[in-house]
């Protein structure tokens, strides 16, 4: 390595980045990476490269590591970020490659920071989603089917049945020995309509009394003729010049 080489390579990020670099020693310097178009609300993130030039640079690659200084940044991300920046000083092996490793890493720091907001609000718009839906499942309810409201409607018989029950009980237990004795033959009496319901041969026996009662009637019998009548009617003058 030409120490000619990393002098005047110095000297150009100097220019660069002059408050962003600091010479750690002849063959160590750090510079600190922040991302391009920082937007409002956008969480910033700094982190210092580390860049050591082994013997052989340019025509091998220096030795690089990051660290966040700023902000956060996990391992993962760490690790992405300088897998990528070898692979780009890869393709400048044999020419001074420092100031294109830190551009591309400014351009994956501003892309990482993008894809962590669109992230975040992806997960905005999907907790939205889901308070959304469970709302409208709560003020819509449970669809209702045949099986649902059979079952519904039998729990429904069964509490009414057994709170009837329970006004029974309190009710008799309110009675005297005497009313309780009455309340309860009053309560085996049938009415009409149960006593139809009970046995409805009771009808049929109605029926069967009607027919044996029946007169049959011929009412040509009480017809009277135009000539009844004119007949009827002289004798009445007749009657009246007497």
């Amino acid at each position: 390595m030409s120490s000619d080489v990393i002098l005047e390579e110095f000297e150009v990020l100097e220019s660069i980045y002059p408050d962003e670099l600091i010479k750690l020693s002849e063959k160590d310097i750090r510079i600190d990476i922040e991302p391009d178009n920082l937007e409002d609300g956008e969480e910033p993130i700094k982190l210092a490269l580390t860049v050591h030039y082994t013997d052989n640079y340019p025509d091998a690659l220096p030795d690089l590591s990051l660290e966040p200084i700023e902000g956060e940044a996990d391992d993962d991300e760490i690790q992405s970020l300088l897998n990528s920046a070898k692979i780009i000083g890869d393709e400048s092996i044999g020419m001074a490659m420092t100031f294109t490793i830190v551009s591309h890493l400014r351009e994956q720091l501003s892309s990482l920071i993008r894809i962590r907001n669109e992230l975040k609000e992806k997960e905005a718009v999907e907790m939205e989603r889901k308070a959304l839906e469970a709302e409208e499942a709560r003020t819509r309810g449970t669809p209702v089917t045949v099986k649902s409201f059979n079952e519904w409607k039998s729990r429904f018989d069964r509490e009414v049945s057994q709170r009837k029950l329970r006004e029974e009980e309190e009710k008799l237990k309110a009675m005297s020995a005497k009313e309780r004795e009455e309340y309860k033959k009053l309560a085996v009496r049938l009415t009409g309509r149960q006593l139809f319901e009970h046995d409805k041969n009771l009808a049929m026996s109605d029926d069967s009394l009607l027919e044996e009662g029946t007169v049959s009637v011929d009412i040509s019998q009480y017809e009277r003729t135009a000539v009844d009548d004119d007949d009827e009617e002289e004798r009445l003058e007749f009657s009246d010049s007497d």
